[in-house]
């Protein structure tokens, strides 16, 4: 049966041998943050720490550190809100296999939210510095609520139907806030509590707010999914946790969930921000302090026996990696009647998910002429207009006709068949001066940056070089060596530091010739450590995409400007070297190391999960 509170949940994995209990004595700040690093690299467990020194709640992680534990445990609804995705897209699906929608009214009704008038979560309440106190990283500016589902209804039209929940970050500590009466609230300018902030400021009132932590795991991925705007994460949380969602009306200015382990009430202050920051982030680097708005705390309510779950981000994979994997397998069925033409779309998640996204397409414009990105430039326009799809930084995209087995998650061979077809004069189509990710620091400030969508169609028109051969014809004087063939046809070299030589790639480019050896590789990147860069897939696709912004990044030998359109007839340069406006990337305390380096030895609690 589905689960109705977090209790149930961790008391249903501790019995099928799916969580271990911690007894020993754990410090929230940084000490379980690394254990749940650890766990979830381990491919282990649930983990349950029963005594978090100076806080009297029991704390717990990993709930979705495998893709089979999240399929456990919604087992019982993952195939009807599949069935509910595809008859939205396709409502004469319904028609075509009706027996497969026998029960679809039922799961329908669980999609509407209960309105009740008290609940488990009313029982007590307590402050901001009595909940856990987690910090996950050594630079982070306080704790941090790591999987919040924070509740904002539209002030134009009140009410659950245009409700937002989602998962955005909550600092509780640190900084300027005042303590226990103010926490912070950072939100991505795309995200619907955005909408709703901006109706508030236009009213010249303060946004109420609620956030929830606990309850049962569908709350918890109902607020991380990326919904179409409009609509409602409480519908999707209801059908995906098999029961209706009880929502308190009357309690506060909003409605409190009623399962909820706790909920901190409040509001947005009108035009009033503080720094909030610095905080470890799902790219490997720190997001910086910047203002964003502060919510003023009203109540703290918990229920009888709450436990705090928490995640811990930092450079993938981590837990939030199953998250993007669930999700996929929700929507991508979908994508292409949501998007003519799109055979399926993947975020990458060891290149930060959002600055690499490969798409496989249709490209059926003009069939008599000579096969080229046509099509695909159509549906990439359209994918990069879809909701979080929009922060793409890098959109590669090939046609479906060229290799009807091309797979997106293959990522290793999904760029190489790319690699072998793409024409570096017409294939490059960049958006400058636009918005990326608040996350990412490769543009030249905050949530500024730009795009370039990588198109390919037609046959194979290069072999692509996998191992040095002989002489690559580099120039002299310019400090770029080390090869390494970091995939097929791609050619990684190291670099001066950017803060001593900025220009050395695009000098590089301008000096050797576009016959000269080294454009057998078409892309060539260059970074400041080049072993580590070819050492793996993952730490290729992580430097390249985390540390670039296309605009200013991207060069190309023998480049030129045509009609406004830049291209280049030899290799591809992309400059992935650290730039002094990055975030720094995120190193672990060597003292938490070897703390929890005891607690795994043998007789310690870890030994035998990591």
């Amino acid at each position: 049966m589905p689960y109705r509170t977090l209790r149930q949940c961790v008391d249903d994995l501790a019995a099928r041998g799916q969580l271990a209990r911690i007894d020993a004595p754990i410090d929230a700040r940084l000490e379980a943050a690394e254990i749940q690093r650890r766990v979830y690299r381990a491919g282990g467990p649930a983990i349950y720490f029963a005594n978090v020194r100076g806080c009297r709640f029991p704390m717990v992680s990993n709930l979705f550190g495998t893709i089979q534990r999240v399929r456990y445990l919604f087992r019982d609804t993952l195939d009807a809100l599949a069935r509910l995705a595809r008859l939205q897209a396709d409502p004469a699906d319904l028609l075509e296999r009706p027996r497969l929608y026998l029960k679809t009214p039922w799961h329908a009704w669980h999609a509407r939210p209960r309105r009740v008038r008290s609940g488990p979560i009313l029982a007590h309440a307590t402050t901001i510095d009595q909940l856990p106190q987690l910090v996950s990283w050594p630079g982070d500016g306080g704790a941090y609520v790591t999987l919040p589902q924070v509740y904002t209804e539209d002030p134009d039209a009140p009410g659950l139907t245009h409700s937002n929940l989602g998962m955005y970050r909550v600092q509780l500590s640190g900084g300027q806030y005042r303590p226990s009466e103010e926490v912070g609230l950072h939100y991505q300018i795309h995200r619907g509590i955005a909408a709703h902030h901006a109706a508030a400021l236009g009213r010249g009132e303060p946004l109420p707010v609620n956030v929830f932590i606990g309850g049962p795991p569908a709350m918890t991925v109902a607020a991380v999914m990326p919904l179409p705007e409009g609509a409602s994460e409480l519908a999707f949380a209801g059908v995906l946790g098999g029961r209706r969602v009880p929502m308190i009306v009357g309690a506060s200015a909003l409605p409190i969930h009623a399962e909820a382990d706790f909920c901190i009430t409040g509001y947005l202050e009108p035009n009033r921000q503080l720094p909030e920051g610095p905080f470890g982030d799902h790219l490997g680097y720190y997001s910086l302090a910047h203002d964003f708005p502060v919510m003023r705390v009203e109540r703290v309510y918990h229920r009888p026996d709450p436990i705090w779950p928490f995640t811990v981000v930092g450079r993938p994979p981590q837990e939030d990696t199953v998250f993007a994997e669930l999700i996929h397998e929700l929507v991508g069925p979908v994508m292409s009647r949501t998007v003519p033409g799109v055979r399926a779309v993947h975020a990458v998640d060891a290149a930060g998910v959002h600055p690499l996204l490969l798409a496989l397409g249709s490209e059926r414009y003009v069939p008599y002429e000579p096969r080229r990105p046509r099509e695909l430039l159509t549906q990439a326009n359209a994918l990069l207009g879809q909701g979080q799809l929009s922060l793409a930084k890098y959109l590669w995209i090939a046609a479906v006709e060229d290799d009807p087995a091309l797979d997106v998650r293959r990522v290793e061979a999904f760029l190489a068949h790319v690699l072998a077809r793409v024409d570096w004069t017409r294939d490059l189509h960049f958006q400058t001066e636009t918005t990326i990710d608040t996350l990412d620091y490769s543009g030249p400030g905050l949530h500024r940056g730009s795009k370039l969508v990588i198109a390919a169609a037609g046959p194979a028109v290069r072999e692509l070089p996998r191992f040095l051969d002989g002489p690559l014809g580099l120039p002299e004087g310019l400090g770029l060596g080390e090869p390494r063939v970091g995939l097929p046809g791609v050619l990684v070299l190291a670099g001066p530091a950017y803060a001593t030589d900025a220009g050395a790639v695009e000098r590089f480019c301008q000096r050797v010739d576009p016959a000269a050896p080294v454009n057998r590789f078409p892309l060539v990147v260059v970074v400041d450590d080049s072993e580590f860069a070819a050492r793996s897939l993952e730490n290729l696709l992580w430097t390249t995409f985390t540390r670039s912004n296309p605009a200013a990044d991207v060069h190309g030998i023998g480049a030129f400007t045509h009609q406004k359109h830049w291209g280049c007839r030899g290799s591809l340069a992309i400059d992935a070297r650290a730039k002094p406006h990055h975030a720094p990337p995120l190193v672990e305390d060597p003292e938490i190391t070897r703390r929890v380096d005891a607690l795994a030895a043998p007789g310690g609690p870890l030994h035998g999960i990591v």
